[in-house]
């Protein structure tokens, strides 16, 4: 089954996502502070594809929770809607749609320590990033793949495939690959998670 996910301000709410569904990203959406998205193994999710203020994205707010586990054998598999996923698309399409946006509570290296994230447009409060929690957890990820991401919102102001904002160190990220992503394959402001086996 095809699942529409839109956000009208209230994000994805305290849900999980499962493997029997296609989840297909119209615009940004956001795991809000407070909510928590659980993602199975070997889960489908397609951002519908648009630039600028239609871009698709999934992004995790400060304070907010994402447990997306998947594994070896049954990945979790982000790519964009017109993707058939029988490997027909060349390397060479990029930036049909937004990508991963992971955001913290952790120290920056800037002043005032709290930055309103790339790819984002300053004017949605839920895009800021950085505290003072180094320890922060935002979740854990594994096994993920992005694909065919990084459109452009505006002035060249593109999504990275994985963006890493303020990220704390009791976040979990390991196993994470980005293919053919128009940006950065992953980009890291501030922040002090440890990322393994990371694959761009």
């Amino acid at each position: 089954n095809d699942i529409l996910i839109t956000d009208n301000g209230s994000g994805t709410g305290t849900t999980t996502w499962t493997a029997d569904n296609t989840y297909i990203l119209q615009g940004f959406v956001f795991v809000n502070s407070g909510d928590s998205l659980t993602i199975e193994a070997g889960t489908l999710i397609k951002g519908a594809s648009g630039t600028g203020a239609n871009a698709s994205a999934l992004i995790v707010a400060r304070g907010a929770y994402i447990h997306a586990v998947g594994t070896e054998a049954s990945p979790i598999i982000m790519t964009f809607e017109g993707d058939p996923l029988d490997g027909s698309i060349p390397y060479t399409t990029k930036g049909q749609w937004g990508g991963l946006i992971l955001l913290g509570n952790a120290r920056l290296n800037s002043v005032p320590g709290e930055s309103a994230i790339e790819g984002i447009p300053t004017s949605e409060p839920r895009g800021l990033y950085g505290g003072d929690d180094d320890e922060d957890n935002s979740g854990m990820l594994a096994y993920i793949s992005v694909r065919h991401g990084g459109t452009d919102i505006g002035a060249g102001n593109e999504i990275n495939g994985v963006t890493y904002g303020g990220v704390g160190s009791g976040t979990s990220v390991e196993y994470i690959e980005v293919i053919s992503n128009a940006d950065d394959g992953m980009e890291f402001f501030g922040g002090t998670v440890c990322v393994k086996h990371a694959l761009v």
